[in-house]
């Protein structure tokens, strides 16, 4: 049996559908989420606390992967912006996402693995209304790049940016038929992701032997095109 993929954030969105496109793969799972997860696979192993929480005692001897999932959606004027806002989405998407990379690093590095971080459209993009989570995922693919360079050749590590997808952190914004519609106009492709989408790339990622300090973008066109 191959060592397993830690999954922080397995429960919903982005996170699960990876977790059930892996299983379907073959791949033993161990996945944490905050709240219960009814995911139920022979090859899968949830755990339930927080990931500020989690301790080497959590992880196996040797992983061949983590992923973090979790982030925030928190847009607001500039002027809106308390300092406790920059704090929350900085430790919700930086600081956990690290104390993840150095909880697993052992195991990471005795089992040859690859780390796969999320990021945003947002950092490359520059739009309004995003100060507080852009800064946040900037630091996140900080991160990516930093612990590629460290920990070659014997972990790979990269991140997704995605654009806006449908889950359950996107509700508020996706929440009814004419936000919908309208989030997807702005994108060329006219529609906006779907965690099926997402996860497709993880999987791929994730697993790509050749390829460490990478920040993907994976966003319905709108990180490049203007139509």
């Amino acid at each position: 049996m191959q060592h397993p993929i830690f999954i922080v954030g397995h429960r919903q969105g982005i996170g699960r559908a990876l977790t059930e496109l892996l299983l379907a793969q073959g791949h033993p799972v161990i996945g944490l989420s905050r709240g219960a997860c009814d995911l139920e696979h022979p090859y899968l192993t949830s755990l339930q606390k927080d990931v500020r929480e989690l301790t080497s005692e959590d992880v196996p001897s040797a992983l061949s992967g983590l992923v973090f999932a979790p982030g925030s959606i928190n847009l607001k004027p500039f002027k809106s912006l308390k300092e406790q806002d920059f704090i929350d989405d900085f430790t919700i998407n930086a600081l956990s996402a690290a104390h993840a990379c150095q909880v697993a690093e052992k195991a990471l590095k005795e089992g040859q693995g690859s780390v796969l971080l999320f990021s945003t459209v947002a950092v490359s993009q520059g739009m309004p209304f995003h100060a507080s989570i852009a800064m946040a995922k900037g630091a996140v693919e900080g991160l990516a790049r930093s612990l590629a360079a460290e920990w070659a050749p014997h972990v790979r590590v990269n991140a997704i940016a995605p654009s806006l997808t449908q889950t359950p952190l996107a509700s508020k914004l996706l929440g009814n038929e004419a936000r919908a519609q309208a989030s997807a106009e702005r994108h060329p492709l006219k529609r906006v992701g779907q965690p099926e989408d997402i996860a497709a790339l993880a999987a791929s990622v994730l697993q790509s032997p050749w390829m460490s300090g990478e920040v993907i973008g994976i966003n319905g066109g709108m990180g490049r095109l203007r139509v």
